[in-house]
């Protein structure tokens, strides 16, 4: 069976590897296609497109959104993205900017209170990455002021810690319009991560079927296979596709390998074939 992942990172925004390496990584996990999905940028599309053009594996432009929806911060993944449109840019750059706001301020804070974080550790080298609490973890451990990263989420970074701040809230009706406008189809990325019952969810994706939302991204790494198949059942009740995908992001995720998620997942082709046939 030819497998797939269809949501996978890269340094373009909170990976450890360059869009190449990604690719390599891929073939070494013998995977027949994968989506770069990377969180709000486009940016390291056209160097995995160039690296992987001789080199069998299929490529799927994409995006990951971050939005909210009823003050709860959702994510919705974007595929066959127009990637080369001058105004899906300008869009995608206004996002980040806004962010980077989010950032500075961030780092302003910790710095009051005497700790060594600062703009350039944050973008190790890459000035274009998007920046997101994964590299404040990962700069909090390396200045020896948390043992690990989930210290730093826990103590210092994540949700109602001291150094917390949210970030900027784009309405998922605003996502939406940019992935209409910019994607061939758009999904819910794992449902389950936002700790909503399933009526909830099922809520949710009514609401974003409503602006346009075309499928589900049922199988996830954070889900066992009861979720899994629960996700698909809600998925195919609404006349929604199926997605899924390990959310691989190198050493950031050590837990979670491309194409295998914790170990036991499977993607199969015919997903993909599947949304290809829907657009």
């Amino acid at each position: 069976m030819e497998l797939i992942d269809l949501h996978v990172h890269s340094t373009a925004s909170d990976g450890s590897l360059t869009p190449s390496e990604v690719a390599d990584e891929a073939i070494r996990m013998g995977l027949k296609a994968i989506a770069l999905t990377d969180h709000d940028t486009i940016d390291g599309i056209p160097e995995i497109l160039a690296y992987t053009k001789d080199k069998g594996l299929e490529v799927v432009p994409g995006v990951e959104l971050s939005c909210y929806y009823n003050k709860r911060e959702v994510h919705i993944l974007g595929y066959f993205m127009d990637y080369e449109n001058e105004e899906l840019k300008k869009e995608l750059q206004y996002l980040k900017e806004q962010r980077d706001n989010r950032n500075i301020k961030m780092v302003e804070l910790m710095q009051k209170d005497g700790l060594n974080v600062t703009m350039e550790k944050l973008l190790h080298g890459n000035p274009d990455s998007v920046i997101t609490r994964a590299h404040f973890a990962r700069v909090l451990v390396e200045e020896g002021i948390c043992k690990d990263k989930e210290v730093a989420f826990r103590k210092y970074i994540g949700v109602g810690c001291k150094y917390y701040l949210p970030k900027p809230q784009v309405p998922c009706e605003k996502a939406m319009d940019i992935l209409n406008k910019y994607a061939k189809c758009s999904f819910l990325a794992h449902p389950l991560l936002y700790h909503f019952g399933y009526a909830q969810i099922e809520e949710l994706l009514v609401y974003l079927k409503s602006l346009g939302l075309k499928g589900v991204e049922a199988y996830h790494s954070s889900n066992n296979a009861y979720e899994s198949d629960k996700l698909r059942s809600i998925a195919l009740h609404h006349d929604l596709l199926i997605s899924g995908g390990s959310d691989f992001h190198g050493v950031v995720k050590p837990n979670i390998q491309m194409g295998k998620g914790r170990g036991g997942m499977k993607i199969p082709m015919r997903l993909l074939d599947e949304i290809k046939k829907s657009i």
